[in-house]
């Protein structure tokens, strides 16, 4: 351990963000924790630390405290200019992560004058709330874009799979895109379809708390997702986040089953329908036979998406002229049907006119668990006869997000059913174990 100061407050001026410090009040009290950065409303004397339960403290400093320096971080490395740039990977014989950031939580501060978060716009700034990031080696900071996730639109899945491609063409290990948490299953399941046999893994990872808030999750988050970049055995897309309340305990989701579950809870992402790929405890990475490891085969980048589509969730007195004005300009329509994938008897002929003017219309069900079949009830059946395709268990986000990517494969309808059926990410699961079965 370090020698204790003579004058904390002078001391703690020229310390960088990220140095591991104890303060000792007079009254025995002791802080041990992680500099973060202070709000630009907080007083000189004012110190922020992030505890090991990710917690943040910030503390006055008086001439009496005593701190002690147990590790000095080094200052951020950082690229110029901000903004999208062109990745410059560390020497080759190096393993690296590339970090794509687009702005989200995991990558925001707190507006002291408005009282929300924003996305921070420096490299420097991220560096600086998450300082032990390349202490297993190098990472490479790739702003993509800086907006929250609701604000995230298809052409945004095309940048970023471009920016996937070309990291891993540069001799990226793997790729961590750091992502709001909000629409996150659309961008996992979008980049699933898009991004075939990567050589290592590409993970989106999230917060649900920003960087300087009290038990901001991202803290650890980010750092389970930068492991498993570098030393995973996978070669799919996932997405990273916590699992329960444990601070070290993150389940790893594949990108075309998950969905959010909880608007603020640290674990709010679940796998669905199907078990997660594994799990990261600690330094221990756990995946399951299911998990999809590098083919060797060279990486596949295909960004030919056609947005010409629509999601709606079928809801008591929905009209058929209504529906139809959703769609009027588009090829495909995904509807998240109720229970078993049905719509109101008063929609067939509509979608039947649909259908025959060349829209492809395809079905899921808006249930949190369980698939569609419609062979049990009349209604499905007459659906299935009008050409709707029925995607099983799929989630509605996963079913838009591969009806813009057939859409964009194919101009021919057959082709795009077919596309819609064949299972291209692992988002069909053929054998699903009944809740309370065997």
């Amino acid at each position: 351990m370090g020698e204790p100061t003579v004058d904390p407050r002078r001391k703690l001026a020229k310390l960088p963000t990220g140095s591991e410090v104890e303060i000792t009040r007079p009254d025995g009290r002791t802080w041990h924790g992680i500099l973060v950065p202070a709000t630009e409303f907080s007083a000189e004397n004012v110190v922020v630390l992030k505890l090991a339960t990710g917690y943040n403290v910030g503390l006055a400093i008086t001439e009496r405290d005593v701190l002690t320096v147990i590790e000095r971080a080094r200052r951020p490395r950082t690229s110029k200019p901000s903004g999208p740039v062109a990745i410059s990977p560390p020497p080759p014989a190096t393993p690296w992560v590339a970090l794509l950031t687009t702005g989200g939580t995991i990558a925001s501060r707190v507006d002291y004058q408005t009282g929300g978060v924003k996305p921070v716009r420096d490299e420097r700034e991220i560096l600086e709330s998450f300082p032990a990031l390349d202490a297993e080696g190098p990472v490479r900071v790739v702003p993509v874009f800086e907006r929250f996730s609701e604000d995230i639109v298809p052409s945004d899945w095309v940048a970023l799979a471009e920016k996937i491609g070309e990291s891993f063409r540069q001799g990226a290990r793997g790729v961590v895109i750091a992502h709001g948490t909000d629409t996150m299953g659309y961008t996992a399941a979008a980049l699933s379809f898009m991004v075939r046999d990567p050589p290592g893994p590409v993970v989106l990872v999230g917060a649900q708390r920003s960087p300087d808030r009290p038990s901001s999750d991202g803290f650890t988050n980010l750092p389970a997702a930068i492991h498993l970049a570098r030393t995973g055995d996978l070669g799919e897309v996932v997405v990273v986040m916590h699992d329960g309340v444990s601070d070290d305990r993150f389940t790893i989701h594949r990108g075309s089953r998950v969905r959010k579950m909880h608007s603020s809870r640290r674990d709010a992402f679940e796998s669905r329908n199907a078990p997660p790929l594994g799990h990261i405890e600690g330094k221990r990475i756990q995946l399951g036979s299911e998990a999809r490891r590098p083919s060797g085969s060279p990486i596949r980048v295909d960004t030919r998406l056609d947005a010409r589509a629509a999601l709606v969730t079928y809801y008591p007195g929905l009209s058929p002229i209504r529906l139809r004005r959703f769609v009027r300009a588009d090829r495909g329509l995904v509807l998240a049907g109720t229970g078993l994938g049905h719509v109101s008897r008063l929609h067939i002929r509509a979608l039947r006119r649909l259908i025959t003017n060349g829209l492809i219309v395809a079905m899921t069900t808006q249930c949190l668990g369980g698939g569609t079949d419609p062979f049990v009830y009349s209604t499905g059946r007459e659906l299935v006869r009008e050409g709707v395709v029925y995607l099983d268990d799929l989630l509605p986000e996963t079913a838009y997000a591969k009806m813009l990517w057939a859409l964009g494969q194919a101009d021919d309808p057959a082709r795009v059913r077919a596309l819609l059926l064949e299972d291209i990410a692992g988002e069909f699961v053929h054998r699903r174990r009944l809740e309370g079965g065997p």
